[in-house]
């Protein structure tokens, strides 16, 4: 594995970081129960340095899955929305005490899906999130699963963590778990990844947690994410006393992913990874290298066909001759009207571009 020019910089540029996201899984909280005093005490220690924290929580589920005497995770979508239901008041009110302990309010905020794909309802998360580090408020996020179904989840509270750090502006996310950081194929943490596509795929194990869903995959794709934000990366242990507290001295804790090339801007990642795709274009030859080499907008003349149900603004994948996804954008038109425009050439330049390039994120 290729290493950092300089890995000790790279740590130490977290010394300097602002504002950031610290994501906790359920294995963490349902297996410790002081979990919640370490967090508290490390979190306050950075607010009162002027650091201004997000903290991402699982574990409803499992706290709920106990209260209603289950005796495992149901499968079954109206027991897990139950089981939701009755645990999160479980787990706000243990962050409640543990964050009272240190002179800290803390702030419930459960969303959907759905709340960051409208650009309105993310608009006013986004608002309402500042509002409350402003007020040196911890706000303690969630999916709102007792409400959720397929169509409006987020997957896990790692995808969910890696689309709060463009909403607020992040310099780093703090993926915290009950495993000391990415390992390679003897078990040994690796430090520092500086692209995670090349160096981090051929480690990943399969999760053998039943308690949480996320896994080494999801926590992998919430740190590309973030680092495609522009934001530091790392996954650490939540078993440590110190793990926070070290990670923002610039020591060597966990894995650390370093961001890539040039920062995606708000926008795009929203396009990129919130949105869901409603439809996709089919481009020929010369359009897909257009599109993939140099980035230029979806013209009319290049689209050999569409597929799906979309409508003008919303979200479709772009793909090659062969089926493979080249890009991501928003549809300026509806889908019976791309159908009709595919393969001409349009009324004037403006009515040619399907997908404008500002509104276009390769993948």
């Amino acid at each position: 594995m290729a290493e950092s020019n300089d890995p000790k910089a790279e740590r130490n540029r977290l010394t300097k970081v602002r504002r950031i996201v610290v994501k906790v899984g359920s294995s963490s909280l349902a297996g410790d129960s002081s979990t919640f005093e370490r967090l508290a005490r490390a979190i306050a220690e950075a607010v009162n340095r002027g650091l201004s924290i997000v903290l991402v929580s699982s574990g409803a589920i499992a706290l709920g899955v106990r209260k209603l005497g289950y005796r495992a995770r149901p499968k079954e979508i109206g027991k897990l929305q139950a089981a939701a239901a009755a645990g999160q008041s479980l787990l706000m009110r243990a962050y409640e005490e543990a964050f009272l302990a240190q002179g800290l309010t803390v702030a419930q905020v459960l969303l959907t899906h759905g709340d960051l794909a409208s650009r309105t309802r993310a608009n006013n998360a986004q608002a309402a999130l500042v509002a409350l580090l402003d007020a040196r408020a911890v706000p303690i996020l969630n999916e709102n699963d007792s409400v959720a179904v397929e169509e409006i989840k987020f997957g896990d509270n790692d995808q969910l963590a890696s689309m709060v750090v463009p909403l607020v502006d992040a310099d780093l996310l703090v993926l915290l778990s009950d495993i000391e950081g990415l390992l390679d194929t003897k078990g040994n943490r690796i430090g520092i990844v500086n692209n995670i596509d090349n160096e981090a795929a051929s480690y990943v194990r399969k999760a053998k947690s039943s308690t949480g869903t996320g896994g080494m995959t999801s926590k992998l794709e919430a740190a590309r994410r973030a680092t495609l934000a522009g934001a530091h990366a790392v996954i650490a242990d939540a078993r440590q006393d110190d793990t926070l507290s070290r990670i923002l001295e610039g020591g060597d804790v966990g894995t650390l992913f370093v961001p890539q090339g040039r920062r995606l801007s708000a926008k795009k990642m929203w396009i990129a990874f919130t949105l869901r795709p409603k439809g996709e274009m089919i481009l020929d030859a010369g359009a897909s290298m257009a599109v993939a080499t140099h980035g230029k907008s979806v013209l009319a003349v290049g689209v050999l066909g569409v597929r799906g149900d979309f409508r003008a603004g919303e979200s479709v994948r772009i793909l090659d001759p062969l089926g493979k996804e080249i890009a991501r954008g928003l549809a300026r038109f509806g889908v019976a009207e791309c159908a009709g425009l595919a393969g001409m050439q349009g009324e004037g330049e403006a009515r040619a571009v399907v997908v404008h390039r500002d509104e276009l994120v390769l993948v």
